[in-house]
This record gives C-alpha cells, structure tokens and sequence, in this order.
C-alpha cells in the first residue's frame, strides 16, 4: 500500500528553515507501505529555508506578511495529484503545518497558538477522500492498516 508522507519526516531538510524532523517511528511503516516523499511548499515552489508561514482564515502569509497563499495552493495541488497517481489512500503529515497540518494548525498572529483546523494540502486531501494522519498518529495508522498491507 503507498502511504503520502511528508519528505521532512523522512529527514528531508525542506522545512520552512532549512532542517528536517525526522521521526524513529518511521521505521515501523517501512516494511508495510510504499512511502511516497512530499513537501508540498517546495512542490509549490517556495525555497529552502524560506520564511515562516502561517494560515490566517484561506490566506497563508508568511511572518514578513508576504501573501504565499498560491504557492500553498499549487504544492497542494501537485501533493494531490502524486496521491492519485500512486493511489493513496492515506497520507502521515507534518503536523501544525500550514501546509501538512491535520486538526491543529498555527493562528496566524506567529505567537505560537494553535487553533482547530487543516492545513491547505491536508485539507485538500481530505476533501478528494485522502484519510490524513499527524505524525503523532503513528500507532493509529498501522492498526488501521495492519490488515491490509
């Protein structure tokens, strides 16, 4: 089964400032999915390290206030596109991302408070059927999935 996985939980350095979080319990989805790397900010093409992001109601702007809401839209769409391409069903994302976030995401005032709600590549997913995990959700997606991989 493929498994859309966020490229920074891999060790990927595509993070908003230049380093990855690699996750150990990675490891365990290894031997029951195909993992397939993304970073929707640099598939929208944003740099690396690029500034701080957050959402602000469908807006992402970063803490300069730069307006990069199109670049979170286009990485988003592209993240989709390769879920559909390799049939996933479910994606393990970044969590509190503006981008990856799934059911807490940054308030957009940068003062580190979280509020309900989905980043615009989780959100997307979810509305074209993708089931999304935050990688505190590890243990939740392998039983989810143990029977069918």
């Amino acid at each position: 089964m493929n498994l859309l996985i966020s490229a920074c939980l891999l060790g990927c350095a595509c993070r908003y400032d230049g380093n990855s979080r690699p996750r150990p319990e990675i490891a365990a989805l290894q031997p029951r999915f195909h993992l397939i790397p993304v970073c929707p900010e640099q598939m929208g093409g944003l740099p690396t390290p690029r500034p701080a992001s957050e959402r602000r109601g469908n807006r992402v702007v970063t803490a300069l206030g730069t307006d990069v809401t199109d670049q979170y839209r286009r990485g988003a769409e592209e993240a989709l596109r390769l879920a559909q391409l390799f049939h996933c069903s479910c994606a393990l994302l970044k969590e509190r991302s503006p981008s990856c976030g799934c059911g807490a995401i940054y308030d957009g005032t940068f003062s580190g408070t979280l509020i309900p709600g989905d980043g615009v590549t989780a959100a997307l997913l979810k509305a074209h059927g993708i089931q999304v995990f935050g990688e505190s959700q590890i243990r939740e997606l392998l039983a989810q999935f143990s029977d069918s991989v």
